[in-house]
């Protein structure tokens, strides 16, 4: 395709990926951005929410939202929770700055590389923060057991584990998750992340939630911006124990919440067959999708649980360079993990998306490659894999399915060599 006249100095410009705003700015016009940098569910919400959520639009954006209190004794009765074991935000991010400042006095220990606030929000207001790093050789896979001797080791006393974690997309099972809570008991405080667990299909019941309310210092985070797909709304949650939910509660804002998140809160409970509709089809392109990736020449494809999948570039590749390439001749926006602790630039995480995107993606990709002709593309070396286990023995979650374009790509490759 022609180039997108994109600004790829935006890219460049902080600590965090660039806003889809400013991309969608820059851009010139009729360019269609397609976007695997948010990790985003894109089947919810339905076109049918989206129109219902117009017509509503301008009561929406004229009038005054109810308290937060309200909305939350709302999504409690949604997902049968205990308000008084629940405190709602406005989006994760705000819950983990209340959590640093409310009930992280000295330090914390968390693994690497992982969601950045909960590395950079501590260390900001000057706490000690014990990195604990994990292996690619071990495809990042987090060892609960090492954690918790690393823990002690180091006398931290607030344990982080996000489950599924980012960008990996490592996944630890239920039990676990518990036996980890309960052997870090004496702390003063144990988080579980699961802002991503909604997107696992490994088990039916995958959320410590209910069993973090009835231990007195654990826990778990909740982003209803990933999981429904709106994460322009800025809408999260926590569950804990009352005395944790309370103090939480008590120091955010009265109406912390927007008018917007309030309507799609009440309406949650019209459409929990369709978003359960949308994990299923996210499971089945996200098997897809590590599928082709792994027809690139070279690429290490990481087995995931989320709805993104991490990738590590053939070693001529820049993963600076690629990313900037894609937005500017593809109009495809990627999140190279260079800003990442624990990680480099050789890394991306690619959110899952549908067939027709991933197509796009995988043709600039292969535009990319055509310039170091490693291999050839007619006689593809077998991919890397992201794990140790042989793949006879792998689980069948991890294995990487033969590509349905194989021909397609195969014949433009010889068109083009």
């Amino acid at each position: 395709m022609a180039g997108t006249g994109i600004d790829t100095s935006i890219l460049h410009k902080g600590a965090h990926s660039a806003s889809y705003f400013d991309l969608s700015r820059s851009a010139g016009e009729g360019v269609e951005i397609v976007d695997f940098c948010i990790p985003c569910n894109p089947y919810f919400p339905t076109p049918e929410m989206f129109d219902e959520l117009s017509r509503d639009l301008k009561n929406i954006l004229k009038y005054y939202p109810s308290d937060s209190s309200s909305i939350t004794k709302k999504l409690c009765s949604v997902l049968g929770l205990h308000p008084q074991t629940v405190a709602m935000a406005n989006g994760s991010t705000e819950l983990i700055t209340w959590i640093d400042h409310l009930l992280i006095k000295e330090s914390v220990a968390i693994p690497i590389p992982t969601f950045g606030r909960w590395t950079d929000q501590p260390l900001e207001t000057g706490k000690r923060v014990d990195m604990f790093p994990l292996q690619e050789r071990d495809g990042f896979r987090l060892n609960l057991d090492d954690y918790v001797r690393f823990i002690r080791d180091r006398g931290s006393r607030v344990a982080v584990v996000c489950n599924v974690n980012n960008p990996d997309g490592c996944y630890l099972p239920r039990r676990d998750v518990i036996r980890f809570m309960d052997m870090l008991g004496d702390l003063d405080l144990v988080i579980i992340d699961e802002s991503f667990i909604d997107f696992s299909d490994l088990e039916q019941y995958p959320s410590v939630g209910p069993d973090a309310v009835i231990r007195s210092n654990a826990i778990v985070l909740k982003s209803l911006g990933k999981n429904f797909g709106l994460h322009g709304i800025r809408f999260g949650y926590l569950m804990a124990n009352p005395a944790i939910a309370g103090k939480i509660g008590k120091a955010l804002p009265k109406w912390n919440l927007n008018s917007l998140a309030e309507k799609v809160v009440f309406m949650i409970q019209e459409h929990e067959d369709d978003y359960e509709d949308s994990l299923r089809l996210l499971s089945r392109d996200r098997r897809a999708m590590a599928g082709e990736l792994a027809r690139i020449p070279g690429l290490t494809v990481f087995p995931s649980q989320g709805n993104f999948i991490l990738v590590k570039l053939p070693t001529e590749w820049s993963g600076t360079a690629l990313r900037d390439y894609l937005v500017a001749n593809h109009g495809v926006y990627t999140r190279e993990c260079g800003n990442k602790l624990g990680m480099t630039s050789q890394f991306m995480r690619l959110v899952v998306r549908p067939a027709r995107d991933v197509d796009r993606l995988i043709d600039g990709m292969m535009d990319y490659g055509r310039q170091f002709r490693v291999r050839s593309y007619e006689e593809p070396a077998e991919p890397r894999r992201g794990w140790e286990t042989p793949r006879e023995e792998a689980p069948d979650n991890l294995i990487q399915y033969p590509s349905r374009r194989s021909g397609e790509y195969t014949a433009r490759r010889a068109a083009n060599a």
